[in-house]
């Protein structure tokens, strides 16, 4: 495993290092040691690596992951994940505002709560959450999976479109045009998937799906008391 002290070697060193990582690299294990909350730790990275932060960070961790699994050992700041394309990161705390924030693809996984706007305008990532979301998440949600094992906070799904929302717990109230929807056969399926990848013991049978009532696809004058 390689090692980097953040604290003694900075920030532009670290990114440096690994965006200079390729398909067939051979350090393929990286461990970060004094994180203290800096921000943007391994972000734009485009390697099948595997990043582990020993500590908290702050905005944008792993922001545009492509390829690399990336752990955090702490808690995330704002952002974690932004337009992440594909990969994996774990944070083993907690995460802040609009984690997965236009994620287009890969698997984030929050194993505490995830605070507000989580997963805000998603076009195709997944993101699992172990424990509560709060308020205005999945707003504009385009793609993708939300799945909460705990509750959800107001206006869940907000002017979302075709993405799916998955809840175990209560919910405090839906977004405009966000609905209760059937629980089919095919989502049990995305679900336990998720779930299994995401190492929660959660069963996929315990939750409730919400999505796009459809009424805000395109501009009618009917509807526009709901924008």
């Amino acid at each position: 495993m390689q090692k980097y002290d953040l604290e003694r070697d900075g920030l532009r060193g670290l990114n440096a290092v690994l965006h200079a990582q390729a398909e067939n690299t051979n350090q393929t294990a990286w461990q970060i040691d004094n994180p203290k909350g800096s921000h943007a730790i391994a972000v734009g990275l485009d390697a099948p690596i595997e990043v582990t932060v020993k500590g908290s960070t702050g905005y944008y961790c792993g922001g545009m992951n492509q390829q690399a699994t990336i752990n955090v050992h702490g808690s995330a700041g704002p952002g974690t994940g932004e337009n992440m394309m594909s990969g994996k990161i774990i944070i083993e705390g907690d995460a802040s505002q609009y984690c997965g924030a236009t994620g287009h693809g890969g698997l984030l996984v929050v194993k505490g709560n995830a605070s507000s706007r989580c997963g805000i305008s998603m076009k195709g990532i997944n993101i699992v959450v172990h424990g509560n979301i709060g308020h205005m998440s999945a707003f504009m949600a385009q793609s993708g999976n939300l799945v909460v094992c705990g509750d959800a906070g107001d206006a869940l799904g907000d002017s979302c479109y075709e993405a799916r929302l998955f809840v175990r717990g209560s919910v405090k109230s839906l977004g405009a045009d966000c609905e209760e929807k059937e629980m089919r056969p095919e989502h049990i399926e995305i679900l336990t998937k998720l779930l299994a990848e995401a190492e929660s013991d959660a069963k996929p049978e315990e939750f409730k799906r919400y999505g796009s009532a459809r009424n805000l696809y395109n501009f009618d004058v009917d509807n526009a008391a709901a924008y």
